[in-house]
């Protein structure tokens, strides 16, 4: 993975109090037909077209988790019953935040990766534990490690198992300095 431009993603991610404005804005952008709903398809467009971070359009997981994470944060209120299964603007601040939160996941899951098949092996697991200590602090027992992470029991920890350890551990990558 290319060296991650962390202050652009944050600048393009208005997700602050005083940044409401540019939300609605950028949702405008992602909602080209004007509906108040996003669907996955039209977030997918806008992220390449309109953020233009190629390294977030190129992270599909991550997109996918935080489309849903999002969407089911509230209960919609439109009366014609679509606002469930798409992100409506109440729901779009925390999509943006849980995209960057999600990219970042993704960004340590990709590190740790190394035959980059979308899994993680044992062997690159223990392989990382050095870096991987640095974002979660001490891992006394790797195979431990690696077996309470791999909830489905299938030797391999996938994406979604990933994130999981990754918010309960609170991940944060040395180098995405928080902005």
């Amino acid at each position: 993975m290319a060296e991650i431009n962390w202050q652009e993603i944050y600048d393009k991610l208005p997700t602050g109090k005083d940044q409401r404005d540019q939300r609605k804005e950028l949702f405008d952008l992602y909602d080209p037909n004007g509906n108040g709903i996003l669907s996955l398809a039209e977030v997918d467009k806008a992220i390449r077209d309109v953020l233009a971070i190629d390294e977030i359009f190129d992270s599909k997981p991550a997109i996918m988790r935080a489309f849903q994470i999002a969407k089911n944060c509230t209960k919609s209120k439109r009366p014609d019953g679509h606002g469930d299964d798409y992100i409506e603007f109440l729901e779009f601040k925390y999509f943006l935040i849980s995209l960057r939160q999600y990219f970042e996941y993704w960004v340590a899951f990709k590190r740790i990766d190394e035959d980059d098949d979308r899994r993680i092996s044992l062997d690159e697991f223990k392989q990382a534990v050095p870096i991987m200590e640095v974002w979660v602090g001490t891992i006394e027992d790797p195979d431990g490690e690696f077996d309470a992470i791999d909830s489905n029991d299938g030797g391999l920890v996938l994406f979604s198992e990933f994130c999981k350890w990754a918010i309960g551990k609170s991940l944060d990558l040395e180098d995405d300095d928080d902005a």
